[in-house]
């Protein structure tokens, strides 16, 4: 049994922790022998804190055996991504600039919350250098080993997939909770921007940064954005408003309910696969009561261009401090980034906001006429290891573009959007349909989202690596 309760999700997990048919201790057991079995290949994990899980679990046994139980997530084993302050544990990011970092002096409020919640740290996972990109080298695809898992939440994403945990905190900047969770077959969500704290998490953006969930189902991000949700008083940025029940719209049907399906940015240089996922999804929204129509943003087709002028100016003013002094400490990549972000300039700063602005004004407009928007959230299945180019049917482009296209407009707004599989592409890979709401709306895309769930869920939905003994 122990093997197979590494499948579940974690709402499945925790009803069987509330009834005590099985034990948090049994819960961790399962997860460390999935890791034992498969971190060699995967490499997800950076820091597995085995005894200390072991240890967590435990006390959540006995507190549940006592009459004490604490909700969903008691005893529920989760992983940290390598950005986010766990005490007791280096913070490295991803990167020798932090090679010789000490242990953090304390947990960052979302590890803390989690931890309230009764939430079982198994260890943190990898990210890409300083969460600077979407491809998280060295962690594999658990869907194929050959295939890049998504970034820069990688680690998070393919420990999910694989079984090793039930939940995972992610970070997205341009995409980076979404993209791995739609390169490895599960669901990611990305809520609004101040709605989760940041603080004791190493910022790559702080105007675009998001704290998040990556987990199998739709209610478990659910469950998870419960717990982390809400003001803090050390993130200026968080925002002061109610916390609903993010799982309270689930199951009410979307009769009468707007889909809005914007034209031109999403359909274009977009995989064949994809794009039928995509229209098999939105006919059976169509089908089940909702209201489909097409709506403009032309404001997207600058999208890019102000992303990476924000994403650049905002990293290279965070790492002032060691960049250039230590420039040979960075990898390759993330050096030419910071170097290109030094050179901008405040006007062009400047301007990228002025547009950011016109985007937010252009979405809320859209949101005056429709409920949700749905788009791809790739326009590819996940590119294989040191594939730096994409091809599709009208061009093509570089695999770093294709990758955050379709989910760094909603890092520019700030709005809320999720990740929900939608089946296999041409590749035998993981295909993802993105939806978007307006404001402090995660309850509303986790009743899309769930509809979506249920009309995608044909065959095992378990990667390739775990189904092979």
């Amino acid at each position: 049994m122990t093997a197979t309760l590494a499948d579940l999700g974690l709402v499945e997990a925790a009803a069987l922790v509330a009834e005590r048919s099985v034990s948090p201790v049994e819960l961790v057991e399962a997860c460390l022998e999935r890791i034992a079995r498969l971190d060699g290949q995967l490499l997800a994990f950076v820091e597995v804190l085995a005894d200390q899980a072991l240890a967590a679990a435990a006390t959540a046994e006995r507190e549940i055996g006592e009459g004490s139980y604490r909700g969903p997530l008691h005893g529920i084993p989760i992983a940290v991504k390598d950005l986010v302050d766990l005490a007791g544990v280096p913070t490295r990011a991803g990167s020798r600039i932090l090679a010789d970092a000490g242990p953090a002096p304390a947990d960052a409020p979302v590890v803390a919350r989690l931890k309230e919640a009764g939430a079982v740290v198994l260890g943190k996972t990898t990210t890409h250098e300083f969460a600077f990109s979407v491809f998280t080298p060295p962690t594999r695809n658990p869907w194929n080993l050959d295939r890049v898992p998504g970034g820069s939440s990688g680690g998070s994403g393919a420990a999910v997939a694989a079984g090793m945990a039930f939940a995972a905190i992610g970070t997205d900047t341009g995409g980076s909770i979404r993209i791995p969770a739609a390169c490895c077959g599960v669901v990611g969500l990305k809520p609004t921007y101040g709605r989760v704290p940041k603080a004791g998490v190493i910022p790559l953006s702080w105007s675009l940064d998001h704290v998040g969930p990556l987990a199998r189902r739709v209610e478990d991000v659910a469950v998870f954005l419960q717990a982390i949700a809400g003001l803090d008083v050390a993130d200026s940025t968080t925002l002061d408003a109610p916390v609903p029940n993010f799982r309270g719209e689930a199951g009410r049907g979307l009769t009468g309910l707007r889909i809005g399906v914007p034209d031109r940015h999403f359909d274009r240089r977009l995989q064949p696969s994809v794009a039928a996922a995509v229209e098999a999804a939105t006919e059976h929204l169509r089908g089940a009561g909702a209201i489909v129509e097409r709506v403009a943003m032309p404001t997207l087709d600058h999208v890019m261009d102000v992303h990476f002028v924000t994403i650049l100016a905002e990293a290279a003013a965070y790492h002032r401090a060691r960049f250039p002094d230590r420039d040979a400490d960075y990898g390759p990549d993330v050096r030419a980034a910071l170097a290109l972000g030094d050179r901008m300039s405040a006007a062009g700063f400047l301007q990228a906001q002025r547009v950011r602005r016109t985007l937010l004004d252009e979405a809320v407009g859209v949101f005056a006429t429709v409920d949700v928007l749905i788009t791809p959230t790739l326009p590819t299945e996940a590119p294989a290891i040191g594939q730096d180019r994409i091809s599709y049917p009208d061009g093509e482009e570089d695999a770093l573009t294709s990758l955050i296209r379709f989910t760094c407009p909603f890092n520019q707004t700030g709005l809320p959007a999720i990740t929900v599989p939608a089946g296999t592409g041409h590749d035998g890979l993981p295909v993802g349909i993105q939806l978007v709401a307006p404001p402090l709306q995660e309850a509303r895309l986790v009743r899309v989202a769930a509809e979506l769930e249920a009309f995608a869920g044909t065959g095992d939905p378990r990667p390739p690596i775990i189904r092979t003994p």
